[in-house]
């Protein structure tokens, strides 16, 4: 995916995370995140990223079936279909780079712009958009739960034994966590994260 076309797509051009590389292996430590989940999300990474547009199709449509979560993305009660549309692009790529990134100060760096990007301080900016100005983090850490769930049958779409399917669905899941948790760090007290 050619990524100078997508909106808004910061990587590598966004300020410092607060969070260090020495927090971020001990939380890799907490998730049980090891050498071993590495190759399996790089593996995820090649079977998914052909499927990304039918893996958002998914994750779309299940929050198009929410009104309190399509919220987020509209205007007095209307979706804003470019903002969706806008958003949906950097999604498919967070798919991506979850897989394939090595999480190093980069990727620590990007994943706190997209914490900053649910919360008061970026929602709507990047895009310019005019909708909830917070996704509130009670929906950023329960959506783990369909992010995972969801993932599983593309995960079985690429071939792989059952073995290497589960391997790679338990790294996804840990992925997903600790993104979850580092894009909670806006929302916390400072001092507290």
């Amino acid at each position: 995916m050619e990524t100078t076309n997508i909106p808004g797509y910061a990587y590598g051009q966004v300020n410092r995370s607060p969070v260090t590389l020495a927090e971020l292996e001990l939380l890799k430590q907490t998730v049980l995140f090891s050498a071993a989940d590495v190759a399996a999300l790089a593996q995820a990474g090649q079977v998914l990223a052909p499927q990304t547009d039918a893996i958002l199709d998914v994750w779309y449509g299940f929050v198009g079936a929410h009104p309190y979560l399509l919220r987020y993305f509209s205007l007095h009660g209307q979706p804003d279909g470019a903002y969706l549309a806008r958003v949906r692009a950097r999604f498919g790529q967070w798919i991506i780079d979850l897989c394939t990134k090595p999480y190093d100060q980069a990727w620590l760096d990007y994943q706190h712009e997209i914490g900053l990007r649910h919360t008061t301080a970026k929602k709507n900016l990047t895009d310019g958009a005019q909708a909830e100005p917070l996704i509130h983090l009670r929906y950023l850490t329960t959506f783990i739960v369909p992010l995972t769930a969801t993932i599983k049958p593309f995960l079985q779409n690429g071939g792989s034994s059952t073995d290497e399917v589960e391997a790679m669905h338990a790294a996804w899941f840990k992925a997903v966590t600790l993104t979850a948790t580092l894009w909670s760090y806006p929302y916390v007290k400072e001092g507290q994260f």
